[in-house]
């Protein structure tokens, strides 16, 4: 063969290679985004799943730390009903992935199919029109988790809205013990008989519950977010005296202001609170060797806080239950706990708000005695050598003329949690700007 005939036959192979290539590029990315979709599903299911590269950060949108094993489901679990979890976002997306937890279960975990969607309004089971994805894990849809372990799905396309409700459904075929739950949610999710997890319609979930079930984190691949705050925390933090179904939890307030106000943190804000929790104990023992009930702020913060997704800043909000349920009365010890918590997140390289404890005044539990220990808890916390900065709670919702008690208006009655309207104050209370900085508390 001659040169000149080598050279032809090499720009012969090189045209094919480019009208090829300029096909399969047509094929992916010559149609808008809805199309895409439409194309890879059929008109009644759940459209495609498969998620394009796409520029944004991975981020949480929301989570639950789990809390222990539900009971009444050690035998059955939730074999042959699908679980339609209600939870809400903090941040928007273009796309989504769940975490499916299994830390309580006493056998694996298997499930068939799971899905996500937007909800058609606000407490309500219905998925929005053409926005219910089918869910894969590593390209299959069903997926076994062990006991005491978790699983990430993989990434779903999907236009998350921020300050909106989602639906995560999950179907288990099987027999597979204690369910893996958050009890206080403040939100009601939905239960049907039967694999509906692709049904878009919410008339086959006729059962309530308030309950979060396996669900325990939502990601976004977010533009409008560069990380996640994690707060932990106790019932204060859970919300437990919040409004059902209203997300007038301190940290839904906390999330509405670094989404709203101008120069705020691009942060979003995942609670991990658990109503009961404690700095230094935990809560009932396990089952058969497993993990308890209700793990310490000192045990749970690796798995709940360092293994967010995107973290950037912490907060923590612990210390009035081990003075409370545990009648802990060496304010050193709890103040000790939360500077080892400090100390994790600084190997991290996190920035730490720590929050003061509130009053508790008129509470069944109160004596002057535990008030004492609060006080001293308090004052070494605002000495700055606990965290980097400080977020007085206490101040924000004492009454000024008994220090010892809520202010009536920011009391939910049982003189110990607050009402809406004293969540709304802890996070207007809440400085931005000291989620991002360069000082560190000198522990």
């Amino acid at each position: 063969m001659t040169k000149r005939h080598g050279y032809a036959l090499l720009a012969a192979v090189l045209a094919v290679i480019v009208v090829v290539s300029a096909a399969i590029y047509i094929g992916v990315t010559g149609t808008d985004d809805d199309t895409k979709d439409q194309l890879s599903a059929s008109p009644r299911g759940p459209r495609n799943s498969a998620a394009p590269a796409s520029s944004g950060t991975w981020v949480g949108t929301w989570s639950a730390s789990p809390a222990g094993a539900e009971p009444g489901t050690e035998s059955h679990g939730m074999a042959g009903r699908s679980v339609r979890n209600v939870v809400h976002t903090s941040v928007g997306g273009e796309s989504a992935r769940i975490t499916l937890s299994n830390l309580y279960g006493t056998q694996p975990l298997t499930i068939t199919h799971a899905s996500v969607a937007v909800a058609a309004a606000s407490n309500n089971p219905a998925a929005a029109v053409d926005t219910l994805r089918r869910l894969t894990f590593r390209g299959d849809t069903s997926v076994v988790i062990p006991p005491g372990q978790q699983i990430v799905s993989d990434a779903a396309r999907l236009r998350v809205p921020h300050d909106a409700d989602l639906l995560v459904t999950t179907f288990s075929p099987a027999t597979s013990g204690p369910v893996t739950y958050h009890p206080h949610a403040r939100q009601i999710s939905y239960v049907a008989d039967g694999d509906h997890t692709e049904d878009p319609s919410g008339s086959a979930y006729h059962e309530q519950s308030p309950y979060w079930r396996y669900l325990s984190a939502v990601d976004v691949l977010s533009s409008e977010s560069d990380g996640t705050v994690v707060v932990i925390g106790d019932s204060i933090t859970d919300g437990i005296s919040s409004t059902m179904g209203t997300n007038r939890r301190w940290t839904d307030v906390l999330a509405d202001r670094l989404r709203e106000e101008s120069g705020a943190p691009r942060y979003s804000v995942v609670n991990q609170g658990i109503s009961g929790n404690r700095v230094l104990s935990d809560g009932r023992p396990g089952l058969r060797g497993g993990p308890g009930a209700n793990p310490s702020g000192l045990s749970r913060f690796h798995r709940d806080v360092l293994g967010r997704t995107g973290v950037k800043a912490v907060v923590i909000a612990l210390g009035i239950n081990d003075i409370l349920r545990n009648r802990e009365t060496e304010a050193r010890r709890i103040a000790d706990g939360l500077r080892e918590l400090t100390r994790q997140a600084h190997a991290r390289g996190l920035r730490v708000v720590g929050a003061t404890l509130t009053p508790f005044g008129g509470h069944r539990g109160f004596t002057p005695a535990l008030e004492g220990v609060r006080r001293s808890v308090n004052d070494e916390i605002r000495s700055g050598k606990v965290f980097d900065e400080v977020v007085d709670f206490d101040k924000a919702l004492r009454d000024p003329y008994d220090p010892r008690a809520l202010l009536d208006r920011y009391d939910s009655g049982d003189h110990l949690h607050p009402s809406d309207g004293g969540f709304r104050r802890m996070a207007q209370t809440f400085n931005l700007t000291h989620l991002k900085g360069t000082s560190a508390a000198e522990l």
